[in-house]
């Protein structure tokens, strides 16, 4: 069964008040050793990300730069600079993930946007838990031989019963490549789906042929 974020999330979060101050944000990043804080209200639900990043803006104020093409990232900066509570400072809206999705999409998530770690909400926006990119990088170190297996049984066969001897499938540091002939387009984009759902697997390369659209 795939791990889902429920699993390996972090239950308890240091959180802040849209209304903490700067000092306070730095003293909570520093105790806690922590790079980023999610942003809530009074309800529990997430407003958005505060950052070590978005903190250092009140460090670094160069002067004004003289190109045009740069205003906006200079107007952006000022505000930051001038911002003193964490609702001024944070990023919003934040990204977030729910606890059932599958822990390998939260690493795409994380992996796509560059960023550390996501918080977990419920159904009406509040926190519920923060999940890393440590957290989720065991689903990675699953051996390419078990992901061959599940590919091959659980989904060619299982799933679309199909024969798993009509495909070539090789995995290689969870790469995995799967070539072979079906008898539609949307049933080999459906398995090549399927496939990259798969617990382990970095990427797939489609090399599948289709009889028909």
């Amino acid at each position: 069964m795939n791990a889902t974020v429920r699993d390996v999330m972090t239950t308890r979060v240091i959180a802040l008040r849209r209304g903490a101050e700067y000092k306070d944000i730095v003293g909570v990043l520093r105790e806690y050793r922590v790079s980023a804080c999610p942003v809530v209200d009074d309800f529990g639900r997430v407003l958005g990300v505060v950052s070590a990043a978005d903190l250092l803006y009140k460090e670094t104020e160069p002067d004004r730069p003289a190109a045009l093409l740069r205003l906006q990232w200079r107007l952006d900066e000022e505000y930051k600079a001038r911002a003193v509570t964490a609702g001024q400072l944070m990023t919003s809206p934040a990204i977030t993930i729910r606890p059932g999705a599958l822990a390998i999409e939260a690493a795409r998530i994380m992996q796509d946007r560059r960023i550390k770690r996501l918080p977990v909400v419920g159904r009406d926006g509040s926190l519920v838990g923060i999940v890393s990119r440590s957290d989720v990088l065991s689903v990675f170190e699953r051996r390419d031989e078990e992901i061959w297996r599940e590919v091959t049984e659980d989904v060619i066969g299982a799933v679309f019963g199909l024969k798993a001897a009509d495909f070539e499938v090789t995995v290689r540091s969870g790469i995995v490549t799967i070539s072979g002939s079906v008898e539609q387009r949307r049933v080999g984009l459906s398995l090549v789906s399927h496939v990259r759902h798969v617990e382990g697997v970095v990427s797939v390369r489609n090399r599948l042929s289709f009889d028909a659209e």
